[in-house]
């Protein structure tokens, strides 16, 4: 029997897909949560073979949470899923160390498929969505410039900005005029959407 853990924020969701894998003669849906944090507190309770993990989720989301999920339990298969076609996180969701990746609209034995490829030692990743993460453009922007803009939101003032990086706040200016013009927008925060719907960014600083 594969015991598995489901996590997502919406309920409904969570509920009706632990319904459809009850139907399953092996899988067994031994833990539910509905944050990141929470899937962590209840894998290490239950000890799962498999955690299915919402990529939008409170507390942490589910690259966090599959980042920290292979650190304490590393025997712990992760399958992320995803309400939208998201090709941009397929990258990060395998380095943080995810197995499986799949959009939720996938059909209905899909699911249950992957949890038993993963918990078998292999990987999946929804081919359409692998084929647009190929096509992705590659990013422009340097480490330091990416740096600089994972801290520059949109309200937060050069200083403060500067202060965190241990930089002028020319300096920053000086990033921030070079991010803008190498992605072609008028500001911080449509180049923030940009990197950020481009996979760019990573995770948001602490």
């Amino acid at each position: 029997m594969i015991r598995v853990l489901l996590a997502d924020d919406e309920e409904l969701i969570r509920v009706a897909v632990a319904a459809l894998l009850g139907l399953e003669p092996d899988l067994e849906v031994v833990a539910q949560a509905a944050d990141g944090r929470t899937a962590i507190t209840q894998a290490l309770a239950h000890r799962p073979d498999v955690a299915v993990l919402d990529l939008q989720m409170p507390a942490l989301d589910g690259l966090e949470a599959t980042a920290e999920l292979r650190r304490v339990l590393p025997g712990c298969a992760v399958v992320i899923l995803t309400g939208r076609g998201r090709p941009a996180q397929i990258p990060r969701a395998l380095a943080a160390g995810a197995k499986g990746f799949l959009p939720k609209g996938s059909p209905g034995g899909a699911l249950a498929d992957v949890i038993r490829r993963v918990h078998g030692g292999g990987r999946y990743v929804d081919p359409a969505l692998a084929a647009e993460a190929l096509s992705l453009p590659a990013c422009p922007l340097t480490e330091r410039e990416l740096e600089v803009l994972r801290h520059a939101e949109p309200d937060v003032p050069v200083s403060v900005v500067a202060r965190r990086l241990r930089l002028s706040p020319g300096t920053v200016r000086n990033h921030l005029t070079a991010i803008t013009t190498k992605l072609g927008v008028p500001s911080r925060a449509a180049a923030a959407t940009v990197a950020r719907e481009n996979g760019w960014l990573g995770s948001a600083p602490m």
